[in-house]
């Protein structure tokens, strides 16, 4: 499979014509950057002209049908591999879910997103595909961050189901007296992000597994509403992909400076969760993302009773009824600029 990547530069196409599973390979490009194919969707480059100091995780694809992610970091595979990008970190990409990304559907069997911190291994659940993919993916990120004494980042891609009041926008794992960083949060605005919201308590999610087992710097990053391939106006994360390349070709992290006034923060401050099977929200499907509503307004009805918003402007976040009952069915925010940052 390397000699098709390193003419084609497409690792894409590859990918979706070789799901399930690639051989691991490895080869240099002009000796100055290592390429070595761990697994289907999954490449990683190493510098070999400069000692990097950061180990860098793109993850794009974990759902399907969000192809926007995938397009864009292909792009940035594509200028590695043919030498436009001359890498002085470290970096991994993930193509998460090839099966899905070949259906254009969110996933095939389960939602991957949910598998990651170990949930993958639950006894009490049926193993599938988007299971086995959970585990290999930890593996392969266990793998990656061995190195000692490097900055580590991971940013998960996304798109959403539903617009949204702010297009592009950060999840922040949960980490417990442990507050986000002023200069990953300035980052991220430069790269177009325009609101950030913290978690409040731990997940299976991709980037809180990360953050969590490798103390990495980790974020959900979500760019914008879902489109097939080939209809993304990827020129909207123009801003996203020069923070990338950056990221990627100098020896130190970019760090653009913090304004607080700028910055859009909101506290989760609670999850609901689907109990019942009769479980529907009271508002139209297209509402977009970080809708508020007053104090004591019914959000949805399960069982024969409601669920209100608790707090004035109590906003509500990837809302979705068509999930197993148990699972999380919307986040609710409210805007909190007092949120500490280190």
């Amino acid at each position: 499979m390397l000699q098709p990547l390193l003419q084609q530069a497409n690792f894409l196409a590859l990918t979706l014509a070789n799901p399930l599973f690639m051989a691991a390979e490895q080869g240099v490009i002009a000796d100055h950057t290592q390429v070595e194919i761990w697994d289907s969707g999954v490449l990683v480059f190493t510098p070999l002209t400069a000692e990097p100091t950061s180990d860098i995780v793109l993850s794009s694809g974990i759902h399907g049908n969000e192809t926007a992610p995938i397009e864009l970091c292909n792009q940035l595979i594509r200028a590695i591999l043919q030498q436009h990008l001359l890498l002085r970190q470290r970096v991994m990409f993930i193509f998460g879910n090839p099966m899905a990304m070949i259906n254009g559907t969110r996933f095939v069997t389960e939602n991957l997103n949910r598998l990651f911190n170990g949930e993958h291994a639950n006894p009490n659940v049926l193993t599938n595909g988007e299971r086995a993919r959970a585990a290999k993916l930890e593996s392969y990120m266990q793998q990656f961050f061995t190195a000692t004494g490097r900055k580590r980042f991971h940013y998960d891609l996304h798109t959403a189901i539903r617009g949204s009041r702010h297009e592009r926008f950060a999840v922040c794992p949960y980490r417990p007296g442990k507050p986000h960083l002023k200069q990953q949060i300035a980052f991220l605005s430069a790269a177009g992000i325009e609101a950030f919201l913290m978690h409040h308590e731990p997940t299976t999610t991709f980037s809180y597994a990360s953050s969590a087992n490798y103390q990495a710097e980790a974020f959900t990053v979500e760019l914008g509403k879902v489109m097939p391939f080939g209809q993304n106006d990827l020129t909207r994360l123009a801003a996203l992909r020069a923070m990338l390349m950056a990221l990627l070709a100098e020896t130190a992290t970019p760090t653009p400076d913090f304004a607080a006034d700028k910055q859009v923060l909101y506290r989760v401050c609670r999850s609901i969760t689907k109990n019942f099977a009769d479980f529907a929200f009271t508002f139209d499907k297209d509402l977009p993302n970080f809708t508020q509503f007053a104090q004591g307004e019914v959000l949805a009805h399960e069982n024969g009773q409601a669920i209100v918003a608790e707090q004035e402007g109590e906003a509500i976040v990837f809302p979705n009824a068509q999930i197993p009952i148990g699972q999380r069915a919307a986040l609710c925010v409210v805007a909190d600029p007092g949120i500490p940052l280190a």
